[in-house]
């Protein structure tokens, strides 16, 4: 067949966004996240969902954004607001609400987002494929922690697998040497998609609750927490047929998503293209009277500061392990949450 008789890539079919959006910090990252999509992804066509925690037995204040200018902001730029009951975790494990949010959510191919997120590009450059679910790559070996003389990384993820009654074979990156942490399948939560977002909530749900209230033998000296999203993550993607993510997603946590995290961090070691997405919402007229009740903005923005901390680190060069880079911009005054 000739080229020029090849069919197109098929375009994957139109897809919600959904984040948490909660009072405080989380709010002010959302109206960022809102502000570069509509910046640097115009022809995005979903849904922006923003899952707000009701309050109820596990919040003890109401979590949600009150009515108001940053409210109001977000609805102008064409968030909705979607409320979620939480049953099993709330403010003792507020990461949970990403878990338990998506029972609420329609049932239709979605995006997950950390609000700490900057849109960078477009994402109709990306190539999803909701059969086939994946997640964020982009994090170090925080779990688990393997102790002298106990259980292994392969023991310690393989008592997981068939706690669940999954196979970890097919998971394992057979390129990575043996009880090397990258050898088995960890993501970071920040972002992660799927065909569905209730069935992929149910099985999130089921499978964190069940490590937590049955946690296997091997698994019982680790810490759960904060981490237990991303020990439930692979196994849920795993469930679902997805895996690691191919060069399809590389836009994401690439040339299209940034999952900066903190302010801070984000100055220090970041592209010209994230720092220009974030310095471009902070400025709008319509949000910088509202942000500038953020303490990390009005800092690293509004004051300049962020500039200074980005003076301090060579992009090219930056140190291994973020808690160098964490180091340093303390020792300069530069560290805010």
């Amino acid at each position: 067949m000739p080229a020029s008789a090849k069919k197109a890539p098929k375009k994957p079919p139109p897809f919600n966004i959904i984040a948490v959006a909660q009072a405080g910090r989380l709010g002010y990252e959302a109206a960022l996240l809102l502000a570069s999509l509509r910046a640097n992804s115009p022809s995005f066509q979903g849904r922006v969902l923003l899952a707000e925690p009701l309050p109820g037995r596990l919040w003890p204040r109401d979590p949600r954004i009150p009515n108001g200018p940053l409210r109001e902001a977000l609805l102008a730029m064409g968030a909705e607001f979607i409320p979620f009951e939480t049953q099993e975790f709330g403010a003792p494990y507020a990461i949970g609400n990403k878990i338990e949010c998506l029972a609420a959510m329609p049932d239709a191919p979605f995006l997950f987002l950390d609000t700490d997120t900057l849109i960078t590009g477009d994402l109709g450059t990306v190539g999803f494929d909701f059969a086939r679910p994946s997640a964020s790559m982009r994090r170090e070996g925080t779990w688990p922690i393997i102790e002298l003389y106990g259980p292994s990384y392969h023991q310690t993820w393989k008592s997981l697998y068939d706690l669940m009654g999954l196979d970890i074979t097919p998971t394992i990156d057979t390129s990575q040497p043996d009880e090397y942490w990258q050898r088995y399948m960890y993501f970071n939560a920040g972002w992660f998609f799927g065909a569905s977002a209730p069935e992929f909530g149910r099985r999130f749900l089921h499978t964190a609750c069940t490590i937590r209230d049955r946690t296997p033998a091997e698994v019982v000296i680790q810490e759960l927490y904060p981490w237990l999203d991303q020990i439930a993550l692979p196994l849920v993607i795993h469930s679902l047929g997805g895996g690691r993510p191919d060069a399809a997603l590389a836009g994401l946590d690439g040339d299209v998503t940034c999952h900066y995290r903190l302010l801070p961090l984000l100055y220090a070691r970041e592209s010209d293209a994230a720092v220009a997405a974030l310095e471009a919402a902070a400025l709008r007229d319509d949000l910088r009277p509202i942000l500038r009740d953020y303490a990390p903005v009005k800092m690293m923005v509004y004051q300049n500061k962020g500039r200074k901390a980005r003076a301090l680190f060579d992009r090219a060069r930056l140190p291994r392990r973020e808690q160098a880079i964490r180091k340093l911009l303390k020792a300069e005054g530069l560290w805010l949450r």
